[in-house]
């Protein structure tokens, strides 16, 4: 499955937007540098699953809505898992995001 980065960027726009958040007090919940949220939304930055989740968290959502267009219902799992994820480094992201598809395929 390929990503559409400018779709996902279009959802996460319209998500801030339905909060009524300009793009600084997004950036600013979700911990990410100044204009990066602008990049994101209009498909030029390619985010990664950190800041995914970071966004879904500061936006009061899953990172479904961004990345599928579905939403599950506020699920506090998912909040759990992306604050397990921030102070982990590069290394170790990388290390569980190879591990989401073999999760997914168990039973």
């Amino acid at each position: 499955m390929e990503l559409d980065y400018k779709e996902i960027g279009k959802r996460i726009a319209r998500r801030r937007k339905q909060l009524k958040l300009k793009q600084a007090e997004a950036e600013e919940k979700a911990e990410i540098a100044n204009k990066y949220l602008s990049n994101i939304e209009r498909g030029v930055s390619i985010p990664s699953t950190e800041v995914i989740m970071r966004l879904a968290i500061a936006l009061e959502t899953t990172p479904d809505e961004f990345l599928v267009g579905t939403v599950r219902k506020q699920d506090e799992r998912w909040k759990d898992v992306a604050e397990q994820l921030r102070p982990l480094n590069e290394r170790q992201l990388k290390l569980i995001e190879s591990l989401i598809p073999w999760a997914s395929e168990q039973e």
